[in-house]
């Protein structure tokens, strides 16, 4: 088993450094693991670590998908040498939608969630109920185990203070059959870390930077528990319509061997990031001053699709400039202590292959269908997503202004968070949270309309939780009633009838793309504003000509030899005619 004091961490009775790194499963393709998880052990790593997104393993209340995946992703890793961290939420930050926790729930509970509220902690029991036993059955010590550790939810000291909340975590995972140590993780900060950790439980702390400092004041709090950076930020996520990230290699590499020499363990966030596929991208609000507390109205931006992190290995699994850079860190410490760097196994660990990537060549768009909105939903104000029953996709909202009112000003209120305004059937204007947009007059009589879409829940801060689509449009000072709501879900490619016909904005288009083998590859949509990319029925996720992003990563298993699908969602004014498969990725 794994234990723990001051100086370290013994598996076993054997001194242990563990040197993870962190590699969603939901991130990459099932058929992906196994080289993902190889090259992690080629780099050196002994260990790897994953979230958990309760929002995708319980869609619904009640409903639960995909959640053999954990367990055969755990597996995939012992066959692969590493030892596993699970990080099970129920909130996991992760710029992933809503931080995990179900759009659903959050709706219901509002602020309560992350507290002791008995409605919530009644909806995280049930979802742990089911969702554990296949991590306690995997833990180190067990027939086929390689769980070593597993987390007590996540940053919590940068959001509360409940601490009955956590109390009621921990104990519900030793309850559950988790045996192995379990951990929190907060950022290198007093307040954080007098808030988050939980007494008895090992506390760790995440940074990108100045290990010795951050490990001082973790120090402070707790001398009793070995330094360990459970997040060590060597790469960074992007926005939309902001620079992409990167990070000098030789900056993080330096950060990655003060890290070892100070005594720690490690977990590389990310060792790979992959992408955030279909509606899973998250979104943050910009940090405001640090000598303000105006969270609420600081800049919305919603995370791009790719979730490269400018990580040693990239999206499509290569090795990037840090993997060897990384590699030598860990290899030069590994020579120094090997009584430390310890592996699960004494394999010689390979650098996998890899698909080949297809090469470039352009899909004509030639055939079209109208948006299959569902059933109106008639309501006196806008219903919102959550009301409809829909996490993410799009809302037809359409109401007529009172037949005896003048020509007055149009407000669209709580917008989350893009819309495309049309008046009596002429599109107007397109509006997106948060920035001024068009002014709109309409007289009585008019039709109003308003097609809104969600580009993905805040993940992180006193935002999380938020509700999708709008609270209202005032005319002059007068609310507009009297609703008509139609939802439209996305992932999968909604059924639609198509015929020949050319592309155009607000209307699906697809194409075929004809393969003799498949391979890796890179899709564009030239002349696209924004929308969405689907490949054989598969929500690849959302393009935006803001950028950084250009191109999308499609991953072979989504691919076959044949006949290939490729549909898109244009939403901007533009009628991208076709898309483009290039030879390498372009992310800004």
């Amino acid at each position: 088993m794994l234990t723990y004091d001051s100086t370290g961490f013994r598996l076993d009775g054997h001194p242990l450094r563990i040197l993870s790194g962190a590699a969603h499963y939901f991130r990459t393709r099932p058929e992906q693991w196994p080289a993902r998880l190889a090259a992690l052990r080629a780099m050196g790593l002994n260990t790897v670590e994953t979230y958990v997104p309760w929002n995708l393993h319980e869609p619904a209340p009640g409903r639960f998908e995909r959640l053999d995946e954990l367990g055969a992703f755990l597996d995939e890793a012992r066959r692969q040498g590493l030892w596993t961290i699970v990080r099970p939420g129920p909130y996991i930050c992760a710029e992933w939608d809503n931080g995990g926790l179900p759009a659903w729930l959050t709706a219901r509970v509002g602020r309560r969630a992350r507290t002791s509220d008995p409605e919530y902690l009644a909806a995280v029991d049930a979802f742990f109920d089911v969702l554990l036993p296949q991590v306690a059955e995997r833990q180190w010590g067990r027939p086929g185990g390689s769980v070593l550790m597993v987390q007590v939810e996540n940053e919590y000291g940068s959001f509360g203070g409940d601490a009955a909340y956590l109390g009621h975590l921990a104990r519900g995972l030793r309850e559950r059959g988790i045996t192995v140590p379990l951990f929190t993780s907060d950022g290198p900060e007093d307040h954080m870390l007098a808030a988050g950790a939980v007494p008895g439980v090992l506390a760790t702390v995440n940074f990108g930077s100045e290990p010795e400092a951050a490990f001082e004041v973790l120090r402070r709090h707790r001398p009793e528990d070995p330094p360990f950076c459970m997040e060590f930020w060597n790469g960074w996520f992007d926005h939309w319509g902001r620079p992409h990230h990167t990070r000098d290699t030789d900056d993080a590499a330096d950060a990655l061997r003060r890290i070892l020499a100070a005594g720690g363990s490690v977990n590389l966030y990310m060792a790979h990031g992959g992408t955030n596929f279909g509606t899973t991208a998250g979104a943050n609000h910009a940090d405001p001053p640090f000598n303000s507390t105006d969270w609420t109205h600081s800049p919305f931006q919603p995370v791009t699709t790719s979730y490269d992190y400018d990580a040693a290995l990239d999206e499509r699994g290569d090795a990037a400039p840090k993997f060897a850079a990384f590699r030598q860190v860990i290899a030069e410490f590994a020579a120094e202590h090997p009584e430390l760097a310890r592996y699960l196994d004494d394999r010689e660990p390979e650098f996998p292959a890899l698909p080949p990537i297809l090469t470039a060549r352009q899909v004509a768009l030639d055939e079209v269908a109208e948006l299959p909105f569902g059933p109106a939903v008639a309501s006196p104000v806008p219903p919102l997503f959550e009301e409809l029953g829909l996490a993410h996709g799009l809302v037809r909202y359409t109401t007529t202004v009172p037949a005896l009112s003048g020509a007055y000003p149009l407000a669209v209120e709580g917008l989350r968070d893009r819309a495309t305004v049309y008046l009596d059937g002429e599109r107007v204007a397109e509006l997106e949270r948060g920035v001024e947009g068009e002014k709109l007059t309409a007289g009585g009589g008019a039709r109003v309309q308003l097609l809104v879409e969600s580009l993905g829940r805040v993940n992180y801060g006193p935002q999380v939780g938020e509700t999708k689509g709008l609270t209202g449009v005032r005319h002059e000072r007068q609310y507009l009633h009297g609703w008509q709501a139609e939802p439209l879900a996305l992932d999968p490619l909604p059924a639609a009838d198509w015929a020949p016909g050319p592309p155009g904005a607000e209307r699906l288009a697809r194409g075929v793309l004809h393969l003799d083998a498949t391979g890796d590859a890179f899709l564009a949509v030239p002349g696209g504003g924004h929308g969405y990319l689907w490949v054989n029925g598969f929500l690849l996720g959302r393009y935006d000509a803001r950028g950084p992003q250009t191109t999308l990563f499609c991953p072979q298993p989504l691919l076959r030899e044949g006949a290939n699908t490729l549909a898109l969602l244009e939403l901007g004014d533009a009628a991208p005619d076709r898309v483009e498969l290039r030879e390498r990725p372009d992310l800004g």
